[in-house]
Parts: C-alpha cells; structure tokens; sequence
C-alpha cells in the first residue's frame, strides 16, 4: 500500500494547464524503460482482452465447448501430448478432465479480470472523492462522522466480509457485477483518507481563499478549484488499486464465492488446478504467470506514474550535480 507522504504534493490551480502538465508526466515517464515495457504489456494484454472474440473464432475454439477426446480417461483426465496438449488447434493446450482450449479461457479471463479491477477502482474513487470532500470542506462535525465511519471501514477485514456478502447473494445475480459492487463499497475508505488530507492542504492555498473570497460555494470550489489538483494523488492510488483489486476478484474466485463456471476466470482456472499440478503442471503455470505478469506490471508503472506526478521526483531529476574544482598546483 502507498503511503500518504509517497503521494504527489497538491498542486495548485487546473485548466489550461493540463495539458503541458500531461505533456510533461509523457516526458517522464519515456525516460524509465520498466514503465513502457509495463505499459507494452498492459496494452496488449487490454487488446488481448477486447479481441477475445476474433482471436477465439481465429483459432476456431470457445471457451465453452468440450473435448473428451483430447484427455486420457484412464489417467483421469490428464490432456493428451506434451505441456497440456499443446497442438496447432490448441496453442497453449487444453484444460485436464474437460479438454476446452486454454488460451481461449485465459483471453476470457483477462476480460473478467481487467473488468472487475478497473470497475471497483471506478468505485472506490467515486466514494472515496466524495466522502474525502465532504470531510476536509465540511464542519467539525462532518469531519468527525465521515472520519469515524472511514476508520471502521479501514478496519473490517475486507476478505471475510467479501467472501460473506458475495456468499449471501442469490447465485443469478451477475457476478462480475456483484464483485464490482463489493469490493468497491468495502474499499473506499484509503482514498477518503488521501482525499481528506489533501483537500486540507488545499483550503489553506491562496487560489481557493481567493475562490471562497469572490462569492464561490463549497461546492463550486471543489469542482473548480480542489479537483484538478486532487487529480495527481488519486491517479496515483487509483493506479495502485488497481492490481490490488485483480488480486482480490482472482482470490474470491478461487475460494468458490467469485465468477462462477462456466465463465471463465483466472482465480477459478487456480482453483481447479490445484487437484492437476503434478499431472499437468501447465494448467497451474499458465493462469498463474498471466496473473503475476499482470499484477506486476499494474504495480511498476502504477510506482512510475506516482514518481512522473510528483513535482519534488522532477525537481531531483532537473537538479545539477555539483562539480568539484580541482585546485590547481
């Protein structure tokens, strides 16, 4: 978890400035190869994702369909072949005991994935922006309810209580949906907390007492004044919930409680491999490399986002090295 004092300092004022501020964060981050190869493949991975379906009717596979005759009944359903199975018609192999193809499920996968992660992220910074508003604008009194129902929230322990709620629901329900909806309600209260201490900050600045002094609402000088500024420390969080939230929708799904057959999810495809990986190791490498390279690469350029949005990371970059003079005989 990011800490407080590792977030970008607020900086002052929006608008026009976006742009040259875009342009610069750019120039930033083209300088740290980790950040581009990781940003390459969060691309492809997206694209992967996004064209499951051409690649699928590509490779003339569905992640649905059975293939009996692929598998050894006799060994109790470990594929045919060497490393799963793997054959022209299926190029990362088959899954053991039912025989659909692997890389067709783990493009499905990545779609459940990267759609739980980025919705709940969605989530957690709406409530969190406004809750974090609503706490450093508001009265003593709205600080202290907001801050106290904030510290309950940091303090439930957020696996139980997914695994719970999502337990509870009716089965029909849509369940990349429910996921969305739990893990977004229960993890709101880290960036309520940044907000809070930013917004802060910033009532104290010039720009917003001018703003405050000139006629304008709480309101209208949070939509105006505080959020283009709060911009830079929530990507930064945002960028770290992210593979955060890939790692909780694989376990809730691992443990049962998350996407359900036949959808396709790489926590699901870890769960039933747990009962193949001495038979087919395969089948455990495979969903568990794409979530490891997934979640790390979401984490390297998440740290490289928060070094290219902080002005005092710029400020080291652009500061000369001081030269020794020699003394001269």
């Amino acid at each position: 978890m990011t800490a407080l004092t590792d977030l970008p300092a607020p900086v002052a004022g929006g608008g026009p400035a976006a742009t040259g501020a875009a342009r610069r964060v750019w120039q930033r981050l083209r300088t740290r190869p980790a950040a581009l190869t990781a940003g390459a493949v969060l691309v492809l991975l997206v694209l992967l994702a996004a064209g499951a379906p051409l690649l699928a009717a590509l490779a003339g596979q569905d992640p649905h369909s059975y293939h009996d005759d692929l598998v050894d009944s006799a060994r109790g359903g470990v594929p045919y072949g060497s490393f799963g199975g793997i054959s022209a018609e299926h190029w990362l192999g088959v899954e053991p005991g039912t025989g659909r193809d692997l890389f067709v499920r783990l493009l499905y996968g990545a779609r459940i994935s990267l759609l739980v992660a980025l919705g709940a992220t969605a989530v957690q910074v709406l409530i969190g922006v406004a809750l974090g508003l609503a706490a450093g604008l508001g009265g003593r009194w709205a600080d202290a309810v907001i801050g106290r129902v904030t510290d309950v929230f940091v303090a439930l322990p957020f696996l139980v209580l997914a695994i719970a709620l999502t337990a509870v629901v009716p089965r029909d329900f849509p369940r990349p949906l429910l996921l969305i909806l739990v893990i977004g309600l229960i993890g709101w209260a880290g960036t309520s907390r940044i907000v809070r201490a930013q917004t802060l900050t910033l009532k104290s600045l010039d720009f917003v007492s001018a703003a405050r002094l000139a006629g304008s609402g709480p309101w209208r000088t949070a939509r105006r004044e505080l959020l283009p500024s709060l911009a830079a420390p929530v990507l930064t969080y945002a960028a770290v919930l992210v593979p955060s939230n890939i790692v909780t929708e694989a376990s809730l799904s691992f443990l049962g409680v998350g996407v359900t057959p036949p959808t396709p999810s790489w926590g699901q495809m870890l769960s039933t491999a747990q009962t193949w990986f001495r038979a087919d190791p395969a089948y455990v490498l495979l969903p568990a490399g794409v979530l490891f390279a997934t979640v790390l690469a979401c984490t390297v350029l998440g740290d490289a986002v928060r070094a290219a949005l902080d002005p005092r990371e710029a400020a080291r970059v652009r500061a000369p090295r001081k030269v020794r003079k020699e003394k001269t005989p």
